[in-house]
């Protein structure tokens, strides 16, 4: 059976809602918008110049692009021409750009500007012009389990790993639409995140027009005041971002009922929300605002939403359809019963989960139990069926959304001038606000300078992966066998 993951977005749409609007890239004044036979046709087009390039089908594709609509076009027509979209982030430096591109094998890189790839064929912006003008191709007869787009998050080793994820992941995001977001085909959903990133990629996008909905996201200078303007301009009906967006904004006088008034609801993922910041958040603008549980191998499978009442400081329930399962710390396929700490496992059946690591069979082997993919959160069940979370099994740091591996920001400060010894950890500076921490052993008469610190992390390391925080100190705390004891570290 033909399945394109593209064309289930796409195809549809432009049969039955040709002239509606389907995606608009606001930079706060000047708009771009296309309608969904628009883009369609402009997809469709360029999937038929990158398929003359003679790449062999599944063949991956890295974009490294800003926020732009080539980001978008350039997404959707590499999975329509049966090629793999790999996605990558603006924030990279070429160090981690070029890592990607030959872990994954990358033939190419559709780029922006003077950025390049090394290793690939760089698509930049003149060629990206001239494969967008060739005659519109079918969208390719892929099969529901053929790779769509690998996208890299952060494990426990010092690089990131590749998930590869199926043309069927479109169908395993369906749960999701009418127990979080709660949509419609009359929505607009007005996105806080960057295009490369796997929550705006799905929610911002992948879902409106999983539902013939209208999709904005922004392009423009990063600000807090911006959202309610935005709310307020396009009548957004559905607003999604990290609950740091959320904080922010609570900020702004704009933040304002009267601004918001088109919004039914507004939903939030990345980090865990703050039972303080949902009760000010309905408090000032009296929307509701539900929470979601995911992760980059299968995006949200428990939330809270139109379906599931919100209970503050849970992040809601497994989503209808999905088989979630508490599974004991030390090992075991047997559900726990509630009330009963565990980590949280997915049934592999899910549709929505992940083919499986780019070439790490030894990562896959630690994550898969039998029929259950354990993700390393630890939680339990109450007698309602609400998750209670209670942290990671692992050490992964949560950075405004991103998940950072401790091993990659350490091999990274470990070479610096001065260095003897390092461990980073996450570590709150309120409440509801967590930082990346640096403990840093100097060595023997080294004056070590926080500000060369910062420089070097800054040549090495995308900026979310950034310490934000430095503490200096004479020796780590390690357990019995010499691994460095992060829960003994000393707070920011």
């Amino acid at each position: 059976m033909s399945f394109n993951l593209a064309g289930c977005c796409l195809a549809e749409n432009a049969r039955r809602r040709a002239e509606k609007t389907a995606l608009t890239l606001t930079g706060g004044t000047i708009d771009t918008r296309l309608t969904y036979a628009e883009f369609d046709l402009a997809a469709r087009r360029l999937a038929a110049g990158l398929s003359s390039l003679g790449l062999a089908p599944g063949a991956r594709v890295m974009i490294r692009r800003g926020n732009d609509l080539s980001y978008v076009l350039s997404f959707f027509a590499l999975i329509a021409a049966g090629l793999v979209a790999l996605p990558s982030s603006a924030q990279l430096i070429q160090e981690e750009a070029d890592f990607l591109a030959a872990d994954s094998g990358a033939s190419a890189a559709i780029c922006s500007g003077g950025l390049t790839v090394k290793g690939t064929r760089i698509i930049g912006d003149a060629e990206l012009a001239r494969l967008a003008a060739f005659a519109p191709r079918a969208f390719a007869a892929t099969a529901p389990d053929d790779p769509a787009y690998l996208i890299y998050t952060s494990g426990t080793s010092d690089r990131p790993k590749g998930v590869l994820h199926a043309q069927r992941a479109i169908r395993g995001r369906a749960p999701m639409l009418d127990h979080w977001l709660g949509l419609q085909d009359s929505d607009i959903m007005l996105h806080a995140g960057a295009i490369n990133w796997t929550y705006t990629l799905g929610v911002g996008l992948m879902d409106p027009f999983a539902r013939g909905a209208s999709a904005v996201l922004y392009d423009g200078r990063a600000d807090a005041s911006v959202w309610p303007k935005l709310i307020a301009r396009f009548s957004a009906t559905i607003f999604a971002a990290v609950p740091g967006v959320f904080r922010q904004m609570l900020r702004e006088p704009g933040c304002t009922a009267e601004n918001l008034a088109s919004l039914r609801h507004a939903v939030t993922a990345g980090e865990a929300l703050a039972p303080a910041l949902l009760a000010q958040w309905r408090e000032r603008t009296g929307k509701p605002l539900y929470e979601a549980l995911g992760m980059s191998e299968i995006s949200t499978y428990i939330s809270s939403g139109p379906t599931v009442p919100t209970r503050p400081g849970s992040p809601g329930k497994p989503q209808p359809g999905r088989r979630v399962a508490i599974l004991p710390l030390d090992g075991g396929e047997e559900p726990l019963p509630p009330r009963k700490s565990g980590l949280i496992a997915v049934h592999r059946s899910d549709p929505g989960l992940m083919l499986g690591y780019w070439r790490r069979p030894e990562a896959e082997h630690e994550v898969f139990r039998g029929q259950w993919f354990v993700g390393g959160d630890v939680a339990e069940f109450d007698a309602e069926g609400y998750v209670w979370m209670h942290g990671r099994a692992d050490d992964l740091m949560n950075a405004s959304g991103y998940r950072v591996s401790p091993a990659e920001v350490e091999a990274i400060l470990s070479h610096a001038p001065g260095v003897a010894d390092v461990a980073v950890a996450e570590r709150k500076v309120r409440e509801d606000v967590s930082v990346i921490c640096a403990c840093i052993v100097p060595a023997p008469g080294a004056a070590l300078d926080e500000a060369a610190l910062r420089r070097h992390c800054a040549e090495h390391l995308a900026a979310y992966k950034n310490p934000k925080k430095y503490v200096f100190v004479t020796e780590l705390p390690r357990t019995k066998n010499g691994k460095i004891a992060r829960r003994l570290l000393p707070e920011a």
